[in-house]
């Protein structure tokens, strides 16, 4: 059973590439877009980067629908920015993430095992992405407060990370041999 995130700053490709490997897989996706707040989406159509107290209430939904999956045993992918290790945590482990500020947590709700898959590149590309995009409520004028507020991953966090600048079918191929292989999976 994975639990996948792919995450990156907005316009990395975050959708189409969790979307497109679900369904190659036979797998459930969510886009973490759709659960953002109106309040959220009204403050980022207005040019108005998110701050922590925004995002927090989020992440911990996002946590409780990859919670739900992890408990019927369900592969699952989310598309998420993630963009601080703070977040990443919070998906992992919830509330409980942010008071202690670790993923570790007793008893009956153990942290979840997550594999996150970065979308990395370069800033150029990004932002020609986000310029064709259409009726989406993150403008390119956000563009710069995204890779700000980016910590890529690091060790002991579980990550690959994936060049946007490789076709499609070959991110596919290096996020699926991943997993296939087990080399990149939590224990």
């Amino acid at each position: 059973m994975v639990l996948l995130v792919v995450m990156g700053v907005s316009g990395s490709g975050k959708s189409t590439v969790g979307s497109r490997l679900a369904e190659k897989l036979g797998w459930k996706f969510y886009d973490a877009d759709d659960y953002h707040p109106l309040e959220n989406k009204k403050k980022m159509e207005q040019g108005i980067p998110l701050n922590d107290e925004d995002r927090i209430p989020w992440l911990c939904a996002l946590h409780d629908i990859l919670r739900r999956e992890d408990t019927s045993r369900q592969d699952t992918i989310l598309a998420c920015s993630a963009l601080k290790k703070m977040y990443r945590r919070v998906l992992i482990g919830g509330t409980s993430a942010i008071e202690s500020n670790q993923t570790e947590q007793p008893g009956d709700n153990p942290a979840l095992k997550i594999l996150f898959v970065h979308l990395d590149g370069p800033k150029d590309i990004i932002a020609g992405r986000l310029k064709k995009r259409k009726g989406h409520f993150m403008p390119l004028e956000l563009l710069q407060s995204q890779f700000d507020t980016l910590e890529p991953p690091s060790a002991p966090e579980n990550f690959i990370t994936v060049s946007i600048e490789k076709s499609l079918p070959e991110i596919l191929l290096q996020i699926e041999s991943a997993i296939l292989q087990g080399e990149a999976l939590p224990e």
